[in-house]
């Protein structure tokens, strides 16, 4: 049993206070998810679906129906939360469960009320931004300056159809620079006819990583994950990293909802490229709780990767990039 404990957990921009409690013996190594989405159940979304659901794409007709969306055709299909807190308690048994600290973001009242139930410091609370319309500069300047968001993310311009270097978010992510706040920036893929379906601004050519190149340029003290890797712009996404020291990735959406072998071979390359010390474990996490143990497994069961290569991505890599101490987070005795 651990004993009741006070940390400061201080980070540039980045200050978590955590109140230990007295709690059962951790047996479950740490794991970071840096992309977690805090939500209201939506009946209209709430539907099973299958683990790397978009291995079939099939075309449609634009005179017929949309082609599906969510693939049924599993054994074993992840089932949705159906209330709020429902979905609350199932991410709050996950974090103690396996032990885990997550980047969260999203509706403001969930988000609140995840961060009151789960244990201290093991939600990290992000606030985005996707186009120049929904906040003002001076209201996202005071949102991250009272304490409450670490974190600027989901950032998603390109379901707007805009580009991240577009002139028009460049004072948010000056504010984010200012602050020393990390930046998540949305890039890559969707899912299967998402300019079709529901995004008719989304273009998949706004999800190329060389866009990121003038904001970085601009900003060249702000510190961005891309997230979903860039997906399916591999070689672009290298190149950039490449280029850009301070520039990391999560693996989160594509890891759960692609082919499996191509999963691994877009990790694999990476790997290979040398940029193992910055792909971070997150899962886009939505409503289906289930989706935790999926994505991590992906990771845990890759024979490609060595054990130390499986702790940085789960785990050592979002410590470094978010400047944290690993001393301070919980660990199996």
């Amino acid at each position: 049993m651990k004993k009741a404990l006070l940390l400061l957990l201080v980070i540039p921009g980045l200050a978590i206070q955590l109140f230990g409690q007295e709690e059962e013996k951790v047996t479950h190594l740490p794991i970071f998810d840096i992309h977690v989405h805090a939500m209201k159940t939506n009946p209209a979304w709430a539907n099973p679906v299958c683990p790397w659901f978009l291995s079939n794409m099939p075309g449609g007709d634009p005179l017929e129906g949309p082609p599906s969306f969510l693939n049924l055709d599993c054994v074993d299909p992840l089932m949705p939360a159906t209330s709020d807190e429902e979905m609350k308690d199932e991410v709050i048994k996950r974090i103690k469960k396996f032990n885990m600290t997550m980047v969260a973001f999203g509706d403001a009242e969930v988000l609140r009320s995840w961060v009151n139930a789960a244990p201290p410091g093991r939600i990290i609370p992000g606030i985005g931004i996707s186009d120049a319309t929904s906040m003002t500069v001076e209201a996202f300047r005071d949102s991250l300056s009272n304490g409450f968001y670490k974190v600027m993310a989901e950032v998603a311009p390109q379901y707007q159809g805009i580009s991240p270097s577009d002139p028009a978010l460049d004072p948010y992510f000056a504010v984010a620079e200012e602050l020393n706040i990390p930046v998540g920036i949305h890039m890559g893929t969707g899912g299967n006819g998402m300019a079709n379906l529901s995004q008719p601004k989304y273009r998949a050519s706004l999800g190329n990583p060389f866009l990121l190149e003038d904001l970085l340029a601009r900003h060249p003290k702000m510190k961005i994950w891309v997230m979903h890797a860039g997906y399916p712009m591999l070689e672009e996404m290298i190149a950039l990293m490449g280029a850009n020291a301070y520039v990391y990735l999560d693996i989160s959406g594509f890891i759960w909802s692609y082919p499996l072998d191509e999963i691994h071979y877009y990790i694999k390359r990476l790997v290979q490229a040398g940029f193992g010390k910055r792909i971070m474990y997150g899962t886009d996490f939505m409503m289906w709780p289930r989706l935790f143990e999926t994505s991590m497994g992906v990771i845990e069961h890759a024979q490609y990767l060595s054990e130390d290569q499986k702790r940085d991505i789960l785990f050592n890599n979002a410590v470094r990039f978010f400047r944290m101490d690993e001393s301070q987070f919980d660990w199996p005795e």
